[in-house]
């Protein structure tokens, strides 16, 4: 089976950066933080990119 059809793989990544980003929080400063915005903000904004690309139905 190939990685990119897998139906974990997204999954997958997104808990991996989730994880990274909050260790990254955890162990110091300085480029510690920016690697835990990063892992923290990129699961984040996939998360919530179907409800931005969702067009609005208008109803009349």
């Amino acid at each position: 089976m190939n990685w990119r059809q897998s139906t974990f793989a997204l999954p997958l990544f997104i808990v991996l950066l989730g994880a990274l980003g909050l260790f990254s929080a955890l162990l110091g400063d300085g480029w510690w933080d920016a690697l835990s915005w990063l892992g923290l903000g990129v699961p984040a904004l996939l998360s919530t990119w179907p409800l931005l690309r969702r067009p609005i139905s208008r109803k009349r």
